[in-house]
């Protein structure tokens, strides 16, 4: 069914995405068309063939927060997007593990650190890329690590150390943002969970083009 004009602008806003690039049907291989099927409201790539329809969930990516000795170990990108910048050990979820298990495979594959998770720490969402940051508190098993494939070296900051104007992405700066704030206030780090509403058109190193909205704290 194609879409129509008395849609509203949330629906309409599907069309312009990622849907329009799903050419043909991941099941069968027919080509498809784009429109609303009946009894929803979004826009979706449906095939021609088979009728099956595709749907597009958002990717999750997980990553480790790690306290030693009053720092947080931070590693800088040696790809893009964000070459060059400071971010947690963090990616995306890999079919067929937990949340904390890809969190652990990616702070050893980001920075060759062990690591024993404490307890979760932030979820935030990104509904503009379609993205779910889950990232967990952790602790160092020893101290020893190291650069991965994909950084170029890996520190520990202290927190008043921590290089804010050259974070890759926005989640990281909320991410950090909030345990600094947690620290200062001289109390155990909360969980917390938040939307991140990105600028239309801002590119994913763009760490200053958003708004933290739904902030809870438990």
């Amino acid at each position: 069914m194609d879409s129509s004009s008395d849609h509203s602008p949330s629906s309409s806003l599907h069309s312009t995405g990622d849907v329009q690039n799903v050419k043909f049907c991941q099941w069968c291989g027919g080509p498809t068309k784009h429109g609303i099927p009946e009894g929803e409201e979004r826009f979706r790539a449906i095939c021609t063939s088979c009728g099956k329809i595709s749907y597009q969930n958002p990717k999750m990516v997980v990553g480790c927060l790690i306290e030693h000795d009053n720092k947080v170990l931070l590693c800088k990108r040696k790809i893009e997007p964000s070459y060059g910048l400071w971010t947690l050990p963090a990616g995306y979820l890999e079919i067929g593990e937990s949340a904390m298990e890809g969190a652990i495979r990616e702070t050893r594959e980001e920075a060759n650190a062990d690591v024993e998770v404490i307890s979760p720490f932030a979820q935030l969402d990104i509904p503009l890329i379609g993205q779910t940051y889950i990232i967990f508190l952790a602790r160092l098993k020893n101290p020893h690590f190291s650069p991965g494939p994909e950084s170029s070296e890996c520190q520990l900051f202290p927190l008043n150390e921590i290089p804010f104007s050259s974070l890759s992405f926005s989640s990281m700066v909320v991410t950090l943002s909030l345990y600094v704030e947690d620290m200062k206030a001289g109390r155990n780090p909360k969980f917390h969970y938040g939307t991140i509403n990105k600028r239309p058109g801002t590119s994913a190193s763009d760490i200053h083009a958003y708004t933290l909205d739904q902030h809870m704290q438990s």
